[in-house]
């Protein structure tokens, strides 16, 4: 049997100020045993060019707690503080391989409140956590019920800017399994009009959360410009009040592309996306809120994990195939495409619209490479971050048999190593490649 899917259910919870003091303290230790444990290996390998493991790092606190100074860490429980340890050691260990830069030290104002707790540090009785060294459970709005039979492996308690506390909680789902095969595919088109537009032709309008409540946001930041700096009561009101803006924005948006993916997921076998470059693109000031505003990553993060829950397959074409620019029906491509021209007709007299046709033409190309037996999704350790899609080379004829000479043996076993399956990709390749320009014209969406 399978293991079950892990999922993680967050939950509200709505407490006192008194209430709030014990995880506020824990996460105050969670960050003074983090800076330093940072220090003393940062110290460690610039002074001694010494490395401490991951075993002398866990050993710290044992040590620390007996000073007085820090004896208030074993007030609290040792959970937390072990997994703040582990965050740091797998900090370290991708800043070799360059997946991440140097740990930085976490500062009281602008790192999150958060405390993680494991199987042997909280219980989960009559549908409510209690964590720590706490007495009380913890008081949860229950949104949605737990899967059946389940309990949690794993619970976080954590403070966004807006003061809201949240509790997500760790399990494994039995209800999340593969969906039957249907054979349906889908090509998604991502856009600033319109959510990724699907190959089928649907358009679906860009909620636009943020232009909503732009007006909004504005009053609340004049209204914090207004009051003294330093930290006054008036001062900390003001700044939740533009935090409570952000957090409805943030909300909303992370709620539509929650919706969109998993229809697209659930309805099809294959779905082909884009892999755009968003932090490049969003050097364009004319363009950088609409990109922020689109979650053009959301839409490219979410598909990869919930297809693996269902069973699903998600494909991703690489960044500079210039799709809107191919005609979906004979491949011939343009050689300008405006992003003002949303519709355009092609020599051979189809018309086109500009976002249904790049998504057809992603659709292809993924299915087109993939049947080939290799993948479209960019290799980032590669040089330039291209995928095998690109490095084809655009102009190259298919494969034919030399001509049948008279009084020749035909070997025919040569003949059968291509299969119907090689031509067919072959033939694809070269029908959405064939005379495309070199230049980089993935931008244009």
């Amino acid at each position: 049997m399978p293991p079950h899917v892990k999922r993680a259910f967050t939950y509200r919870s709505h407490r006192t100020h008194a209430q709030a003091a014990e995880p506020s303290r824990t996460s105050g230790c969670v960050r003074r045993l983090y800076n330093m444990a940072l220090q003393a290996r940062t110290e460690a390998r610039t002074l001694r060019s010494e490395r401490i493991n991951d075993n002398a790092t866990s050993a710290m606190p044992t040590a620390w707690k007996k000073t007085g100074e820090l004896a208030y860490l074993d007030d609290v429980s040792s959970v937390p503080l072990q997994q703040a340890l582990r965050r740091l050691q797998a900090a370290f260990t991708n800043f070799p391989g360059k997946r991440a830069e140097y740990p930085r030290v976490k500062s009281r104002k602008k790192s999150r409140t958060s405390t993680e707790y494991t199987t042997g540090a909280f219980r989960f009785r009559d549908g409510k956590p209690t964590l720590g060294k706490t007495a009380e459970p913890l008081d949860i709005v229950r949104s949605r019920p737990l899967p059946e039979g389940s309990s949690p492996s794993a619970a976080t308690v954590s403070q966004d800017a807006a003061g809201r506390w949240f509790v997500p909680m760790l399990v494994a789902d039995p209800t999340v399994k593969p969906l039957p095969a249907n054979g349906h595919s889908v090509g998604a088109d991502a856009g600033l009009d319109h959510s990724p537009t699907p190959s089928t032709g649907e358009k679906i309008a860009d909620p636009r959360h943020e232009r909503k409540d732009r007006a909004r946001l504005a009053r609340a930041q004049r209204e914090l410009s207004r009051k003294a700096r330093g930290g006054g009561a008036n001062r900390a009101k003001a700044r939740r009040e533009v935090t409570r803006v952000h957090a409805r924005i943030a909300d909303r948006r992370r709620d539509h592309p929650h919706l969109l993916t998993t229809r697209l997921v659930r309805e099809n076998q294959a779905v082909v996306i884009e892999d755009p470059t968003v932090r490049s693109m969003r050097k364009n000031r004319a363009l950088s809120r609409a990109i922020s505003e689109a979650a053009w990553p959301e839409f490219r993060r979410m598909p990869e994990y919930k297809a693996a829950w269902y069973g699903r397959e998600v494909i991703a074409v690489d960044r500079w195939f210039p799709s809107g620019k191919l005609c979906s029906a004979c491949g011939t491509p343009q050689e300008r495409m405006p992003l003002n021209v949303r519709e355009w007709t092609c020599d051979c007299g189809t018309v086109h619209d500009r976002d249904v046709n790049a998504a057809r033409n992603i659709l292809a190309a993924g299915l087109a490479v993939s049947a080939c037996g290799t993948g479209v999704r960019p290799q980032r350790s590669t040089p330039g971050g291209r995928s095998a899609m690109k490095q084809e080379t655009p102009r190259r004829e298919p494969w034919e048999p030399p001509p049948f000479q008279e009084g020749e043996e035909v070997n025919t076993g040569l003949l059968s190593e291509r299969s119907t399956r090689e031509q067919s990709c072959s033939i694809a390749a070269k029908h959405l490649y064939r005379d495309t320009p070199p230049h980089r014209s993935a931008h244009r969406t």
